[in-house]
């Protein structure tokens, strides 16, 4: 897992490290480290200037759903497909008022599993491609998702996390899909999922997510909340040569050469864009390496082990993680997204107390920081994991702990953050 201080220019640096004094981090950023990450074959690929006519240079005050649109457009998405639903709209209406100053198509589809099939379209017609919503109509995503997974198809789906189940709590915030962004989809698959815990963020790790789809050919998941989302806070943008992207790789060799696919469990592999000329069948059937279905237990097993371990394997290199003051501690906040800054104010006022605390903020919810969680779980005497749902990612915590500490779940229903008192109280138990 690599380590550096999050944010796209000095600034947002600056903010990063007065609310996390002393942290060890990884790299969220878009600056010109941006393209350089999440393995050697990544680092290695390669990266281009954002298009300026999609980078809104300069600093903003801005909400996190139109920071969300800001970094899709200098990532050089242009194409979204979407259908209006609160909290995630005003990252639509942003999307659309952009879209033709800088040669972009925004349509507003008849629902979301429209929306997401037109992603997947309009991606094998050669263009980077996104979409917003939440809950509900993440979940009319989600068979979609399973296609775009199978047939390796990059997008980027942003989820504007509020209170559920059903229709639920239109404009409050929640945390209640993390489990479901994983293991939305049927069969064995792997995706990617982010979560920001501001609007800079919000920015930075779009641009970050339509990097890695472009890299890995994997729908990426922006998981942030209702709280984030209209959260209007300072957004620097930076000049469009210092935001590094990962173009689309499309395939430009001999016809009898084509292959859509390549099942070698990495990434950085091309795809072929239709209108070229190329003749190929994409199919959510087991397939091989040309498209074609093969229907065997043998080729379903290369194909899925291929989907699963692109990401898996790599994980140790796509993973970001926001650190401070780990080592020593005997209790650890675990954390993500807006509850995380939430924690802030628990952690320094248990510091206060004298009691020796330490932060883990996942930046990168999957693949999970199984690795980190079972080092640090033999370290400490426990783990303390605040989120706005009854209890979804302190069950991976509890499952790499594995009985070395005690895990202990700071749940909250939904419908406003964590009273960081609440946090406090589960600091000082855990540390007895």
């Amino acid at each position: 897992m690599k380590t550096k201080p999050s944010g796209v220019s000095e600034q947002a640096d600056v903010r990063a490290s007065e609310r996390h004094a002393g942290t060890k981090t990884t790299s969220a950023g878009v600056s010109e480290q941006a393209g350089v990450r999440a393995s050697e074959r990544y680092a290695e690929t390669k990266t281009v200037a954002a298009d300026p006519r999609g980078v809104d240079s300069g600093p903003h005050f801005m909400d996190g759903d139109h920071a969300l649109a800001e970094g899709a457009l200098a990532a050089g998405c242009r194409f979204f497909a979407g259908y209006p639903i609160t909290p995630s709209t005003e990252a639509a209406e942003r999307f659309a008022e952009r879209a033709p100053e800088v040669g972009a198509l925004f349509i507003q589809m008849e629902d979301e599993l429209a929306s997401i099939a037109a992603l997947i379209g309009a991606a094998w017609a050669g263009q980077k491609c996104m979409t917003v919503t939440c809950g509900p109509g993440f979940s009319l995503m989600v068979e979609n998702i399973g296609l775009a997974c199978m047939t390796e198809t990059p997008m980027v789906i942003a989820n504007v996390q509020r209170g559920g189940p059903s229709t639920g709590l239109p404009t409050l915030t929640a945390q209640q899909d993390m489990m479901q962004a994983r293991y939305g989809p049927h069969g064995d698959n792997a995706i990617i999922a982010l979560s920001p815990d501001s609007p800079q963020e919000c920015f930075d790790l779009t641009v970050e997510a339509f990097n890695l789809s472009e890299f890995y050919r994997v729908p990426v998941i922006i998981l942030t909340d209702e709280t984030v989302g209209h959260m209007h806070e300072k957004v620097v943008i930076p000049p469009a040569d210092q935001i590094k992207v990962v173009p689309r790789n499309n395939y430009s060799g001999p016809k009898d050469s084509c292959r859509p696919y390549k099942f070698d469990s990495q990434g950085g592999h091309p795809m072929v864009r239709a209108g070229d000329g190329y003749n190929f069948h994409i199919t959510g059937l087991t397939h091989n390496e040309k498209g074609y279905p093969v229907m065997t237990a043998e080729q379903n097993k290369i194909v899925v082990t291929h989907l699963m371990e692109k990401i898996n394997g790599n994980a140790d290199e796509i993973i970001r993680l926001d650190e401070d003051q780990i080592d020593g501690a005997e209790v650890v906040v675990v954390s993500y997204g807006i509850t995380s800054r939430i924690a802030v104010k628990a952690i320094q006022d248990a510091r206060k107390e004298g009691i020796k605390v330490g932060s883990l903020r996942m930046i990168t919810i999957w693949p999970f920081c199984e690795k980190r969680i079972r080092e640090i779980s033999a370290k400490v005497k426990a783990i303390v994991v605040p989120e706005i749902n009854y209890g979804q990612m302190v069950l991976e915590v509890e499952r790499n702990a594995a009985g070395r500490c005690k895990v202990v779940s700071v749940n909250h229903c939904g419908g406003a953050v964590h009273d960081p008192q609440v946090i406090l109280d589960a600091i000082r138990k855990a540390s007895q």
